[in-house]
């Protein structure tokens, strides 16, 4: 307490110091105690309100709680009333077990003179039913029925209640009505009957089916009822509940199952294409009775849940029939027919998705009619047996390409007049048929057999590859055969931009992905390489022809006037004339690598020093026979449309005439700087032969221009395509040498 007014005066003091921190404020100081004066009054006012409110409240529970205790000594002595009166009325309750048995007696013989009438005419009422069962007025017949039921089972249940132990006089009804069971059976069998047939009698007579709907109706009606008083008694007729409405469900089950089983008249031993009849027919039969169902069962009164459970035994049905024939050995084919069926047809406008049957049930809602393990186990088998049937397709297709490259006859043209065979439209009419039959199933399935045969477009190439070096190599062991090598090269490099055309087709109408993927990389790759080594081994027909005119080059032969670059010339064009028949690009590629090498072998011939010019005559008169075949060879590559590395080319030929050409030795140095900065990537040792060949430089001069040229050499790793790079300069080995010393001596 003395803390809290010691917190009070401290909070009091702090305000008061808030207050009064100017002098000015001290003329307020009656103001602030008129302030909180008021204040303090107000929290006393409301504090005093607040523990008057808490009295009142005491006040009044505590006159409640005497109330209560009142009310509970009212209550207990009312109980001790009742206790006293209870015991004496037990005597009296005893005394009433007569009373008790005449009122159950009574109701027996109540109950007993109510159905005498049907006791005593129950052989005629079964005569009756039976009558009527057989006539197939099954409604009256179920209501003769009902009223026998019921007179049976209400004697059964007085006898019961009277006596339970009673079995005899319950055989003794049982046996009097054991009719009853009889018909109850019989008037069953018309009904399952009619189900049976419930297809055919809802079409000629609609009305049957509405009456046994209804007498299954009734009795599930009663089975509840009977079930439900079993529950209160423990008493239950005899053959109840008679579960005619499972029952219905049964026997509809197999009616439907009966009705898909058949429509499987057709087998693989009789018809090829069994199964693709065997669908059409079920999907025929199946929308046909649909159609029925939701159309004329309307007027025999079946509710919306009757007409679902139509729908799901017919879905049931055909889910099982479809689960049976994927558990056959089926073909590739038929796999895909089967998986079309199951996973589009099915749901299609052309089934369950038909407009006349959308409003009745949702297929959506229903379990899918093969499981997604089992669909999956499909596709993997399909893809296997593909995959083997892919191989040995391709493997017999490039067979009998391979027998089309012996042929006599030149290959088929295309309408532009390029040499073809017929290899690619078969690979990829393969290709095609079966993707179009993939895509029938569903998209990913499309891409996934896209991805396999780009797989097997990519072996297939290998091996191609290996079988186009092959035919290049039995090709060079008798050059004569076959004889139209060239052509069908020609063909071969042609086919495999089709290929690559067809490739790239192919993904643009089946694949919904326009990423490049690492097989299509390869692909493209592999065919490049075919393309390329197929215009590699054109070219070297061409130079195995031209071997011997190449070895006449920059000899003496050649130096008195042989012909030898005029055959070159029109070897080249000759062969041309069929290499117009390559495509673009291969067709440009190949004429500029031929003018490489014509101009390769020409500088190589040069560096050979098959000649050593003796006199400035033979200098002049080599040099300007160089520069001319450089004009020729600059001519023909221009009229085969070599492209821009003609004169580039062709260039080098000339400058080095013009290091021969060269009459001063003076300027020999000028001359071949000039050739190194066109040429950079020449090497000391082309100089070297170079200067040999020209047969006036001395030693010193060599080694003077070698020395210097080296000293400031050049890069060529900007030069696309060096022509010095590759080409060699024999090298004088010392048997060569110890001929040569032999030789002075002996002059």
């Amino acid at each position: 307490m003395e803390e809290t007014s010691r917190e009070a005066v401290a909070t009091a003091v702090q305000r008061v110091a808030g207050m009064l921190q100017r002098s000015d404020q001290l003329d307020k100081v009656e103001q602030y105690r008129r302030r909180e004066a008021r204040k303090k009054a107000s929290v006393e006012a409301r504090l005093k309100a607040a523990i008057q409110s808490q009295l009142d409240g005491v006040r009044t529970g505590l006159t409640q709680l005497h109330s209560a205790l009142l009310d509970v000594k009212d209550i207990q002595g009312s109980l001790i009333d009742v206790s006293k009166d209870w015991r004496q009325s037990i005597n009296t309750i005893e005394s009433l077990k007569d009373v008790k048995d005449a009122v159950v007696q009574h109701s027996q013989l109540a109950s007993a003179v109510e159905n005498l009438k049907n006791i005593f005419s129950v052989p005629e009422i079964v005569a009756e039913t039976q009558q009527l069962i057989e006539q197939a007025e099954l409604l009256q017949a179920h209501r003769k029925l009902m009223e026998l039921e019921c007179s049976r089972d209400d004697l059964m249940y007085e006898q019961y209640r009277m006596d339970s132990k009673n079995t005899s006089d319950m055989n003794l009804i049982s046996i009097y009505f054991e009719n009853v069971q009889g018909l109850s059976d019989e008037l069953a069998k018309q009904l399952w009957m009619v189900l049976q047939r419930s297809m055919v009698t809802v079409r000629r007579d609609p009305t049957m089916l509405v009456s046994v709907v209804r007498i299954i109706e009734r009795e599930e009606k009663i089975d509840r009822r009977m079930v439900d008083r079993k529950k209160q008694t423990g008493f239950i007729p005899p053959g109840r509940p008679k579960r005619w409405k499972d029952k219905m469900f049964e026997v509809l089950e197999g009616t439907v199952s009966t009705r898909i089983e058949g429509t499987q008249a057709v087998t693989r031993e009789t018809d090829k294409m069994w199964l693709v009849r065997l669908l059409e027919i079920t999907r025929k039969y199946v929308l046909d009775d649909l159609i029925v169902v939701k159309n004329l069962m309307v007027q025999c009164h079946f509710h919306l849940h009757y007409k679902f459970i139509f729908f799901c035994l017919y879905h049931n049905a055909v889910s099982t029939r479809v689960k049976e024939l994927a558990s056959e050995d089926l073909e590739a084919n038929e796999i895909v027919s089967l998986l079309t069926w199951v996973l589009n047809t099915y749901k299609s406008v052309e089934m369950m998705g038909h407009p006349e049957l959308c409003s009745e049930c949702d297929i959506n809602q229903l379990e899918p009619l093969l499981p997604q393990d089992v669909v999956e186990d499909l596709l993997s088998k399909y893809v296997k047996t593909f995959t083997s049937n892919i191989t040995g397709w391709l493997r017999k297709a490039l067979e009998t390409d391979k027998k089309d490259w012996q042929k006599e006859t030149e290959p088929e043209a295309d309408q532009d007049g390029f040499y073809q065979t017929t290899l690619p439209a078969i690979v990829f009419q393969m290709f095609e048929q079966n993707l179009q039959v993939a895509a029938q199933i569903d998209g990913d399935f499309k891409e996934q057999v896209l991805k396999l045969c780009l797989k097997q477009m990519n072996t297939f190439l290998i091996r191609y590859r290996e079988e186009v070096v092959t035919y290049k190599e039995e090709h060079l062991r008798d050059r004569q055969l076959p004889q139209c090598y060239v052509q069908y090269m020609i063909a071969i490099i042609n086919n495999c931009q089709t290929f690559n055309e067809s490739i790239n087709s192919l993904k643009r109408k089946y694949s919904q992905s326009s990423e490049p993927t690492e097989s299509d990389a390869t692909i493209e790759r592999t065919l490049n390489e075919v393309a390329k080594e197929g215009c590699q081994f054109l070219l070297d027909e061409v130079f195995l022809d031209l071997e011997h005119h190449l070895s006449e080059l920059l000899t003496r032969k050649w130096l008195t006037g042989s012909h030898a670059v005029d055959t070159i010339c029109v070897t080249v064009e000759d062969y041309f004339n069929d290499f117009n028949k390559i495509k673009k690009p291969f067709n440009q590629e190949m004429t500029s690598e031929a003018l490489r090498r014509v101009v390769v072998e020409y500088i190589k011939a040069v560096m050979q020093k098959r000649i050593t010019f003796k006199t400035a005559d033979e200098r002049r008169e080599g040099a300007e026979r160089m520069i001319k075949e450089a004009d020729q060879f600059k001519f023909l590559f221009r009229k085969l449309a070599a492209g821009e590395d003609t004169d580039w080319l062709c260039g080098a030929i000339t400058a080095i005439a013009e290091v021969f050409k060269l009459t001063d030795p003076t300027l020999l140095f000028l001359e071949v700087t000039t050739l190194v900065s066109k040429y950079p990537d020449i090497r000391s040792e082309h100089i070297q032969a170079l200067l040999a060949v020209r047969g006036d430089a001395s030693r010193e001069m060599r080694q003077m221009i070698i020395g210097t040229l080296t000293e400031n050499k050049v890069s060529y790793s900007s030069v696309a395509q060096p022509i010095f790079k590759d080409i060699t300069v024999p090298t004088i080995t010392m048997t060569t040498m110890t001929s040569m010393a032999t030789a002075k001596l002996l002059k």
